[in-house]
Order: structure tokens, then C-alpha cells, then sequence
């Protein structure tokens, strides 16, 4: 238990720094971790490295809305989420945008947790019916989505053109930088082009608005709706094969309009982030399936009981959304700010990283896919058509047609 105690809070930590910092994810964490591996087994023991990286995963989940909010950077967790989030921080409203986020993942780890257990003892057995019917499945959502646009043409169009960037990415994977994840390394510049610094090259310029927070503008109906559908999302993304939470910010898009309802989208999109890494954890027991590139890490390792790794995530949680919260409050500090000089520094920020992580290669996809990124913005249609990058692999994988 000591090492658990000492892995959990290690893993906090380093999971603080990877959600604040644009463009490292957990799954990077895990890797650098994993690499680490013979000098830190000796020190601190087999379970406190997992439950190092599952904490760090949690963590992660919560504290990664501050940079989305505040900067308008997507990792790959966020992709649509960051276009709400940012979108009341620039009306002053940013620290309200960062509580509602922890607030749909604190809820999402009271949900999750006990559904994951019976998940784990009842799913399995359904398994083969599951990794044939979830490519049907994606194309109904999305048929649904683009008939109903404003812009069917349009909308199929750049569902299409960020697929076959989706496909390319992932097919020639191999020829970035990465240490773990395979070709799931580069969905950071991917998503990155897509949702975030073509964003950042069509907003205004002038100052950040003063942070104000009143309270979180949310009736409990709102809180517990938002919650449940992130959370089965979150789940079912997290168990079926293939998929990500990037696609559950794409199905969550079709029930709550990240437009209209803006405060239930993040809240149930952080939901489904948070219950993804409970639910991960539950098909790696289960099936002995990887979903992340923390479960590969986790994988390799001598593993505690589920149950004691189900404990971690859940002081975890309890540790990260406190440390949220304390760090939303500081949003009063960017009022003032010069827009252009920020998202200057952010998007320079972003390319370095990109560069450092997945090379020359991770720098050509983050190009095209700023490019593709603009689109929406010139003809005035919704940026989630995008999330063909991610859907349509996805479909592919489902009916088992060889592309990567």
C-alpha cells in the first residue's frame, strides 16, 4: 500500500504537468516513464510505477482543460471540447469553462467507476458482436450529422478531405518521432492543425477579456444529463475497438450541440475523457486489449489488482480536481493580455513540440492539417466535420479493411 500511496502521488504530479503544458499528453508521460523503467523499479517498486502512470492519466483528464480553455490548444482528449471552452474565456468566462470541466469529470469517476466493474465481468463475452458493429454504428451518427448540416456538400466534403489526412497520418505513422503509441503519436499535430492553431490564426487579436467567475450557470438536470451521456461515451469508446475520445467528442456533438449548448458540451466531454481512462483500464484486465498509450505502458509492467489500480484513479481524481479548481482561479491574471502576443507564443510553442515529438513528419501533418483546419472558417461550417480525421480510420478498422 505504501507504494501505491507513493505511485499515486508521484503520478499526480507528473499529471499536473503534462495536462498544463499544450501538447504532451499522458501517453508521452508513459512512454518517458516506461523508458525509465530499469532505474526505477529498484527505487520504487512495480506497483508504484503503475500506479504512477494510471494517476498521471487521471490527473491528466482533469488539469488539461486549463491550456484548452485558456490558450485554445486541443490535445488529443480535447479536440472539440476547446472550441466552447475558449469561446467563454473570451467572453471573460474562462474559470467558469475550467470548473465545469472538472466538474463533468469528478462526476464521470463517481459514474464510471462501478460501471467499469460490470463491464469487466459482463462484456467480454459480447466482444466479437461489438469489434463488427461499431463501424455501423459511426457511419449512422455521421450520415445523421451531415444531412442534417447546413452544408451538406460542404460538411461531407471536409468530413472526407480530414479522413483521408486521418488515413495518411496513421498509415505512415512509423515515420515520426515517438516512443510509444505506434502512429497515435502524431493525433497530437493532427488534432493540433485541425482544432487548434487554425483556430488560433482566425481569432481576434485584441486583449483578453477580464476573467470574471459568478458561479457555474448550470441547473442540476443540466450537471446530471451532461454527466451520464459523457460518461456511456466515455465507456463505450473506451471498450470498443479502435476508437478514442476524439470520437466521443464527435458522437457527443450529434446529441449536444457544442454551439448551442456550450457548458453541457464541455461538461460531458471531460465526463467521457475521464470515464475513457477508468473504462481503459477495465478492457486491459478484461480482454488484454490496449486502448492507450498508457495501457501499453501498463502492459509491460508486473500490475496490481484492478482493484487497487481502480483506488489510485480514484484518489487520483479526487487530488486533480482540487488542484483545478485552485489553478482556475488564477484566470483573473490574464485579463489584459494581448491576444496576438499569446497566440503568437502559443502557436510557436505547439510547432516545437510537434517537431520535438514526431519530427519532420509530425510538422508536414500539423501543416496540412492547419490548412484543412481553415476551411470551416472561410465557408462557414461547423469545425466537428473534421473529426473525419479520426471517424473515418475508425469505420475502416471496423470492416476490416487493411489501410495501415
Amino acid at each position: 500500500m505504501i507504494e501505491i500511496f507513493v505511485g499515486t502521488l508521484l503520478g499526480v504530479v507528473l499529471g499536473t504537468i503534462s495536462g498544463l503544458l499544450p501538447g504532451i499528453h499522458a501517453n508521452t508521460l508513459a512512454g518517458v516513464l516506461l523508458s525509465l523503467e530499469l532505474v526505477l523499479l529498484p527505487v520504487i517498486g512495480p506497483g508504484a510505477l503503475a500506479a504512477t502512470m494510471f494517476a498521471a492519466l487521471i490527473t491528466h483528464t482533469f488539469v488539461d482543460s486549463i491550456p484548452s480553455t485558456f490558450l485554445g490548444i486541443p490535445d488529443a482528449d480535447t479536440a472539440l471540447a476547446v472550441l466552447p471552452a475558449h469561446a467563454l474565456c473570451l467572453e471573460g468566462n474562462g474559470e467558469e469553462a475550467v470548473r465545469i470541466a472538472a466538474l463533468g469529470s469528478a462526476c464521470a469517476m463517481i459514474i464510471s467507476v462501478p460501471l467499469s466493474v460490470a463491464c469487466y465481468f459482463l462484456l467480454p463475452a459480447l466482444q466479437p458482436l461489438f469489434d463488427w458493429g461499431i463501424g455501423l454504428i459511426l457511419i449512422a451518427v455521421i450520415g445523421y450529422m451531415i444531412v442534417t448540416s447546413e452544408s451538406p456538400g460542404w460538411a461531407l466534403a471536409l468530413f472526407g478531405v480530414s479522413g483521408t489526412l486521418g488515413i495518411f497520418t496513421l498509415r505512415y505513422g512509423f515515420l515520426g518521432w515517438h516512443s510509444i503509441g505506434g502512429g497515435n503519436a502524431l493525433l497530437m499535430p493532427l488534432l493540433t492543425g485541425l482544432f487548434g492553431i487554425s483556430v488560433l490564426l482566425t481569432a481576434a487579436q485584441g486583449k483578453m477579456p477580464v476573467q470574471v467567475f459568478s458561479g457555474i450557470s448550470m441547473d442540476e438536470r443540466s450537471v446530471a444529463k451532461g454527466s451520464l451521456l459523457g460518461t456511456l461515451a466515455g465507456v463505450a469508446v473506451g471498450w470498443l475497438p479502435g476508437l478514442s475520445n476524439a470520437t466521443a467528442n464527435g458522437l457527443l456533438a450529434s446529441v449536444v450541440g457544442y454551439e448551442k449548448d456550450r457548458r453541457t458540451y464541455i461538461l460531458a466531454t471531460s465526463a467521457a475523457n475521464t470515464a475513457n481512462a477508468f473504462i481503459g483500464l477495465a478492457a486491459l484486465f478484461a480482454l488484454s486489449r490496449m486502448r492507450n498509450g498508457v495501457m501499453v505502458a501498463l502492459s509491460a509492467l508486473t500490475l496490481p489488482p484492478l482493484s487497487a489500480l481502480f483506488t489510485v484513479g480514484v484518489l487520483a481524481a479526487c487530488a486533480a480536481y482540487a488542484i483545478t479548481v485552485m489553478l482556475s482561479r488564477f484566470a483573473h491574471r490574464l485579463g489584459g493580455v494581448e491576444g496576438k502576443w499569446l497566440h503568437g507564443t502559443v502557436i510557436a510553442f505547439v510547432v516545437a513540440v510537434s517537431l520535438l515529438l514526431t519530427g519532420p513528419f509530425g510538422g508536414l501533418v500539423l501543416l496540412l492539417a492547419t490548412l484543412i483546419g481553415l476551411v470551416p472558417y472561410l465557408v462557414n461550417v461547423p469545425r466537428m466535420y473534421c473529426m473525419g480525421a479520426v471517424m473515418i480510420p475508425v469505420m475502416l478498422y471496423s470492416f476490416g479493411i487493411a489501410w495501415i
